[in-house]
């Protein structure tokens, strides 16, 4: 485990995609985890812990893996390097892509517009 800090957006997709895992120990009901999302972009599992949007974001078993504690979160990376790196990628880009959300903003504003 490195703790590199903030690596800035020119690295950021190297080092996530290079990552064996992203180790997400938030201890706090996070909103999204833009992290967390950008690390399954690059093909890279993610563990973390079941708080916030954490239990919709991370498809256990596919994505990664949600955990209880930081000993857990250690005992999860050997499962979680063995995942399809290309499974997450693709999880990641029909879920969370551009795309994908112009297309359910444009069809939720045509159901709105339809009433």
């Amino acid at each position: 485990v490195r703790y590199l800090g903030s690596v800035g957006p020119e690295k950021r997709a190297q080092v996530l995609g290079a990552a064996a895992a992203l180790l997400h120990p938030i201890a706090f009901p996070e909103p999204f985890g833009l992290s967390v999302v950008e690390a399954m972009a690059c093909g890279t599992p993610v563990i973390a812990f079941p708080l916030g949007s954490m239990p919709e974001v991370v498809d256990e078993d596919v994505t990664g893996y949600l955990v209880s504690d930081v000993t857990a979160a250690a005992r999860a990376v050997e499962r979680a390097v063995a995942l399809d790196r290309s499974v997450i990628h693709q999880t990641a880009a029909r879920r969370f892509s551009a795309a994908r959300m112009v297309d359910d903003y444009l069809n939720l504003y045509g159901r709105l517009l339809a009433r």
